[in-house]
């Protein structure tokens, strides 16, 4: 709901603060008092096009912010979520739009910068205006299904989910179909690779190994010769280790005829010992080094050829058994492949099949709610003078291309002005008035809110009277017991309806000509009705006749409204 507008510099408009109520307010004025300028100027704070005109002559900016309660789970808080604002739980939602004399405009929402299409956008969830050149809405015919079905209490959640279902298998399908396809072009070099592979048969971490083995070797053909010269130094009667094993022995002999000589023999044991290992170790050396020709050439042939395998399928070494058992897995895929493909297809079939059979029963009750519908519409038709018009609900199948969760039907409302002539979409009327008593029927017959808290109804009434224009303030006053409606109205009628009114007029102090608006009390409500019922001259039959007026409006609210409310 719209709870406060403020307005600075708007081309008649200096400074207006204006607060809202809930339910139907009604706003009048003389001709040329400034009311497009006010819905001007709220349009601007909900996104409509800058225009460095609206600018008041002489100021820097105009700036225009509205204020709106909404409950917790309007749309307009995940719009705003989703694109980054914060908000507090309960606060109020304000937007305000920044416009400079010498061009370019700046947008906020909660005091947070935000792109003007966002402010459309959003602005679209808060107010809905119907007037002379309204194109959304209810005109929209892209929401008429979902008005159809919200007027019908259709459940559309089978439609949605066997549409998911129908989908995922679609999707389930064309990939299984790609894959097979891609396996299947490449079968011959798979059958190629998986034999290569598995004819070879790498192991991981075998790199490694024979590339060590190789470099062994290759250091054993080149120290060969000093590996020779330390062995014998070490082995045989007269090498090292002999000698020292003989003198241990004597040594041992005489040991015991000093202290000195059992330290000594202690040391040359430990020689012995540390010799042996050396000897033990050279000749483990040797051994993991010996130099073969035709061993060498084995593993440099294995160790090339693995590392030319990798290179070919652009892994390392240690993956191509990994990548054998993927290749032949592939393989096996395309073998089960046929078997696999032809239960996807069956279960596309059946979820589509369910998806028709609900879309179908959908189709039937909307096209029951549209029959309801134009039934409903009629109705409304006669005591709003449009008693030549005919109004009806298309509901025809779309190409399966056109299909979706929300099932296989586009949903038009069209209507005929006059006996004889075509059925036209709604947005093709004429005539203005027509138009906003159209939108005005259909949203009396739908008796169901859009996401948009308040409404605004620009000048219903034009050229209409009498019995006309009350039909049309008794059905604003029924359809704003659920909603905020705004209503600017030339009618008597229909101002008298309102449990708030304000006036709109201008002001002139001999240099500046100014636009104010200010809210009636009941007596100045009276005063106001009866003007526009008398003219200029306000007679006493034209007071009494307002105050029947409103004295009617008040047998609908139950109870006047209160002093200075309106």
């Amino acid at each position: 709901m719209l709870t406060a507008l403020s307005i600075r510099d708007v081309v008649l408009i200096e400074a207006l603060d204006l607060e809202f109520g809930p339910g139907l307010g009604t706003l009048t004025g003389e001709t040329g008092a400034g009311k497009s300028i006010l819905l001007d100027a709220l349009g601007l704070a909900l996104g409509t096009r800058a225009d460095s005109g609206l600018v008041r002559n002489g100021a820097a900016q105009a700036t225009v912010s509205a204020s709106f309660e909404l409950q917790s789970e309007h749309p307009a808080f995940a719009l705003i979520a989703e694109n980054g604002f914060e908000t507090e739980p309960g606060e109020a939602l304000v937007v305000r739009r920044v416009v400079k004399a010498d061009g370019g405009s700046r947008a906020y929402i909660n005091d947070q910068p935000a792109s003007a299409a966002t402010l459309r956008e959003l602005g679209a969830m808060l107010v809905e205006i119907h007037g002379q050149h309204d194109d959304r809405g209810l005109i929209n015919a892209r929401g008429h299904r979902a008005l159809l079905d919200s007027f019908g209490r259709l459940d559309v959640a089978a439609v949605a989910a066997a549409h998911r279902d129908w989908r995922a298998a679609k999707e389930e399908l064309e990939a299984a179909r790609n894959d097979l396809e891609n396996a299947a072009r490449d079968r011959e070099w798979l059958d190629h690779a998986v034999e290569e592979l598995t004819r070879f048969a790498p192991e991981p971490g075998e790199e490694a190994r024979l590339a060590a083995e190789r470099s062994d070797m290759q250091k054993g053909a080149r120290l060969a010769d000093d590996l020779g010269a330390v062995t014998a130094h070490l082995e045989g009667s007269e090498g090292g280790l002999a000698a020292l094993r003989q003198a241990a022995r004597r040594l041992d002999r005489i040991a015991p005829e000093h202290p000195l000589l059992g330290l000594a023999l202690e040391a040359l044991d430990r020689a012995v010992i540390e010799a042996g290992e050396a000897e033990d170790k050279l000749a483990a050396a040797a051994e993991a080094m010996r130099f073969d020709p035709a061993r060498l050439d084995a593993a440099e042939t294995r160790l090339f050829e693995l590392r030319a395998l990798a290179r070919k399928h652009r892994v390392n070494p240690d993956s191509l058994a990994q990548l054998r058992d993927e290749l032949a897995s592939r393989l096996d895929r395309i073998e089960a492949g046929g078997a696999g493909l032809s239960k996807l297809e069956q279960n596309v079939k059946i979820t589509q099949q369910i998806y028709e059979e609900a879309s179908f029963l959908l189709r039937n009750a909307r096209v029951d709610a549209a029959a309801l519908l134009d039934m409903a519409v009629a109705n409304e038709l006669v005591p709003l003078k449009l008693d030549s018009a005919k109004f009806r609900t298309v509901v025809e199948m779309l190409p399966e291309s056109a299909w979706s969760a929300s099932g296989r039907d586009r949903v038009e409302f069209e209507i005929s002005t006059n006996p004889g002539a075509p059925f036209a979409p709604l947005i093709k009327i004429a005539s203005g008035g027509e138009l906003s008593r159209f939108i005005l029927a259909l949203k009396v017959a739908l008796a169901v809110e859009g996401s948009a808290t308040t409404m605004i109804f620009d000048e219903i009434d034009r050229g209409v009277g009498g019995a006309v224009a009350s039909a049309i303030g008794e059905r604003l006053q029924r359809l704003a017991k659920d909603t905020q409606l705004l209503v600017v109205t030339h009618s008597p009628q229909v101002a008298a309806r309102g449990r708030n009114h304000w006036l709109i007029a201008k002001s002139h102090d001999g240099l500046v000509t100014r636009t104010g608006v200010r809210p009636l009390d009941v007596f100045q409500r009276q005063e106001e009705i009866a003007r526009m019922l008398s003219g200029a001259e306000i007679t006493a039959e034209a007071r009494a006749q307002a105050m029947r007026l409103l004295e009617t409006a008040w047998l609908l609210y139950r109870s006047p409204p209160i002093l200075g409310e309106g």
